[in-house]
């Protein structure tokens, strides 16, 4: 890969041979790969608005592109990646693993129940699937009904979604009176959202779909990178396809646990060396029961670094609050509010409770949250179909303090 970036990417070319890397050689280890600077999301953006649309990270004329996707523009813009045919092509490589790993076959039929934006995971996941000799069924233009009503009619055995849209689907069928446990869906694949590897998240789903449920990672800027096995204990690295490291998130040193940075292979067209991803995750201490060589992140992708919260001193990921919740039955949709009151930090959870002990539900939920993360919560119960749906990842935490005061 290095040998036509340091050619003709203008980006990584004055990233790298500034770093004192001018031919391919000068990297021949996996330790030498430390002299190369990281990349940071923030570095593209101001690449990208300083020679729109695309900045100089392209290594080919445009002429050799295919296919174009965005990230998400939370903060007004996002990034605009492309890919030529060969590295379409590894892509759904990437995504044949991912299947592969859930035990998907060509007799399956996978049904994608989205509808098809600018972002690259839906779209590459569908190339994947056709790759692997599947039927693809594609879910956009419909409701959460009308999914719920094609799952039943269309019989497929695979579904690819977020958890959150999979956990708002059984909601809905439920309401219908329809039982998607008893549909034909055998193997569920999430991502986007921590959901999937949270203990308490995976036995509702599964539960709910009647289906084994496993989790995989990816990003638009690198591609998909991770694959749970049947073993479900931690996201795989794919590391025929990508180097991974972990590193702490404030002095970029190597550690078990912090930030993820990703190299991809295949992408030579518009790579990501040493991409810090904001991903937060904790290298498994032990090999995986399925035998495979590859590490993998215990629990998964916890949470990213720029959504964390700081309570009273405390530090912990959205998706531990999650994790609780999601093992009391009697709790449906939740929402957090963390406020600045005088001088204290207060956090709020508002969950929908469908029970007639309430106030004794609410309760132990405090309890259960107190013990799991060592900070109070107040725990207030709302009316069932209260608080948002999300149609694709849920945004359940607000919040409120001025971030000067963070």
């Amino acid at each position: 890969m290095l040998e036509p970036v340091l050619s003709d990417n203008v980006f990584y070319r004055n990233k790298l041979t500034h770093a004192g890397v001018h031919t391919p050689t000068d990297i021949s280890s996996l330790n030498a790969l430390r002299r190369l600077p990281f990349t940071t999301r923030q570095e593209l953006l101001a690449d990208q608005r300083r020679a729109p649309p695309y900045g100089t990270l392209p290594t080919y004329p445009l002429e050799r592109y295919v296919q174009e996707h965005h990230t998400s523009g939370t903060s007004g813009q996002g990034l605009r990646w492309l890919d030529t045919r060969k590295s379409w092509e590894w892509l759904a490589r990437c995504w044949v693993r991912i299947f592969r790993a859930a035990g998907v076959t060509r007799a399956d039929r996978v049904f994608f129940p989205f509808s098809f934006g600018p972002f690259l995971g839906v779209w590459s996941g569908v190339e994947g699937a056709r790759s692997l000799g599947c039927i693809v069924l594609p879910g956009g233009g419909k409701d959460s009904l009308g999914r719920v009503h094609a799952i039943m009619s269309d019989r497929p055995t695979v579904m690819v979604c977020t958890p959150t849209h999979a956990l708002r689907l059984a909601e809905v069928a439920a309401e219908a009176g329809i039982d998607l446990a008893a549909s034909a869906l055998r193997v569920t694949i999430h991502a986007g959202e921590p959901g999937a590897s949270l203990p308490a998240t995976k036995a509702r789903l599964t539960e709910a779909l009647g289906a084994e449920v496993f989790d995989h990672a990816g990003a638009t800027e690198v591609g998909a990178w991770g694959f749970e096995c049947h073993a479900r204990d931690g996201v795989h690295f794919n590391e025929a396809e990508f180097i991974f490291e972990i590193v702490d998130p404030v002095t970029g040193a190597p550690a078990r646990e912090g930030e993820l940075v990703v190299t991809n292979l295949g992408r030579t067209g518009m790579p990501a060396i040493r991409y810090r991803t904001g991903d937060f995750g904790r290298l498994h201490e032990r090999p995986c029961a399925c035998g495979s060589n590859y590490r993998r992140l215990k629990g998964g992708v916890r949470g990213r670094l720029d959504q964390s919260l700081s309570v009273r001193g405390v530090e912990f990921h959205p998706s531990e609050i999650e994790n609780v919740i999601r093992g009391f039955r009697e709790a449906g949709e939740f929402a957090v509010d963390v406020r600045r009151q005088e001088t204290r930090d207060e956090i709020e959870v508002r969950v929908e409770v469908g029970s007639s002990d309430a106030d004794g539900v609410t309760a132990r939920l405090s309890r259960a949250l107190r013990g799991a993360l060592g900070i109070r919560f107040e725990v207030r119960a709302v009316p069932l179909g209260t608080l948002p749906r999300f149609p694709v990842k849920a945004r359940r935490v607000t919040d409120h303090r001025e971030s000067s005061d963070r």
